[in-house]
């Protein structure tokens, strides 16, 4: 029987790390540091383990090597996608993620573009992203003497917005922001300026990547073009944010209402609830959804019907995934 194929988070927890994955989502969090809910994840530093069907306590990195046919027989030797929800109870460190090819080269793994629908913002909440450097010259100058208040561009930022992150884009998620963030499955990021904090347990600052940051950061910056449309499917409202190479990313929302979907040209996709409650139906077969519940529609999934009051961010692999 087709079935989707609900995820067990895990959790990270960061400097800048705080309760809301608990107060809002309702998870079990392992500290009030707690900044990271790898939601839908096959890496190797936080793997997600499938909580039903046959595959019922195996990790997802594992059902990515051993049954490839649930994805489609999607090639890649790693599943690419990453889902996560972050909570930011302080501003996290200046960073900027490298394209696969420097990557492959320099970090042995997939590059990091990603993007983020904010999920609550604060008044007044700001994301750093990207910078105000001409020239590599200028952007290593304005590095190596710490000027930051030069280089870094701050946008402000409220709940629904979507900010799309090409690897060598410097960018940092602000003070009292949480985001989904949909992203390859990468764990390398170089950390241009954290903002000189002490790691309390350490005694230490962190460490930084500048000549990495450098040599990987877009010159100038250009904000990407974003085609966001929105559409009708049944009840639902469907919001198409992005369509890249490496994923796709829509928000489906539906208010008391109905909506059947049917697959596309992706083999498999990635679904997280992030308000309200309902129910999926697939193969004659109502699964409950609620606000933080996670999933893969795979492969056999053909068509699925979607009931209640449901806010969900949706994402497939793209071309290079």
């Amino acid at each position: 029987m087709s079935e989707p194929y609900f995820l067990e988070p895990v959790f990270h927890e960061k400097i800048w790390g705080g309760t809301k994955l608990h107060t809002d989502f309702g998870y079990d969090i392992p500290s009030d540091h707690t900044g990271e809910c790898w939601a839908i994840s096959a890496h190797p530093h936080g793997p997600a383990t499938v909580e039903n069907g046959p595959y019922a306590g195996m990790t997802l990195d594992r059902v990515w090597a051993e049954h490839r046919d649930v994805f489609g027989n999607a090639k890649g030797d790693v599943f690419p996608l990453l889902t996560k929800i972050l909570d930011a109870s302080e501003d996290l460190s200046v960073q900027v993620h490298p394209d696969d090819a420097y990557a492959a080269e320099h970090e042995h793994e997939l590059g990091k573009t990603e993007c983020w629908y904010v999920i609550a913002a604060e008044p007044g909440a700001t994301m750093i992203y990207g910078h105000h450097a001409k020239t590599r010259e200028q952007l290593a100058e304005w590095i190596n003497n710490g000027e930051w208040d030069k280089l870094l561009r701050r946008v402000p930022v409220k709940p629904g917005d979507f900010l799309y992150v090409p690897s060598g884009t410097i960018h940092a998620v602000g003070k009292g922001i949480m985001v989904l963030e949909t992203q390859q499955s990468s764990d390398t990021t170089y950390r241009l300026y954290d903002w000189d904090r002490v790691d309390k347990t350490t005694g230490q600052k962190r460490e930084l990547h500048l000549q990495q940051s450098i040599d990987t950061t877009n010159v100038p910056h250009h904000d990407p073009d974003l085609d966001i449309t929105t559409t009708k499917v049944g009840d639902a409202t469907v919001t198409k944010y992005v369509q890249s190479p490496f994923f796709g990313v829509w928000q489906w929302r539906l208010t008391d209402g109905q909506a059947t979907f049917n697959r596309g040209k992706a083999p498999y996709t990635l679904v997280s609830v992030l308000a309200g409650k309902g129910s999926i139906s697939v193969d004659g077969k109502d699964y409950p959804l609620a606000k933080g519940v996670h999933f893969i529609l795979p492969f056999d999934v053909k068509q699925w019907t979607l009931k209640g009051d449901l806010q969900i961010i949706a994402s497939e692999p793209g071309e290079k995934a």
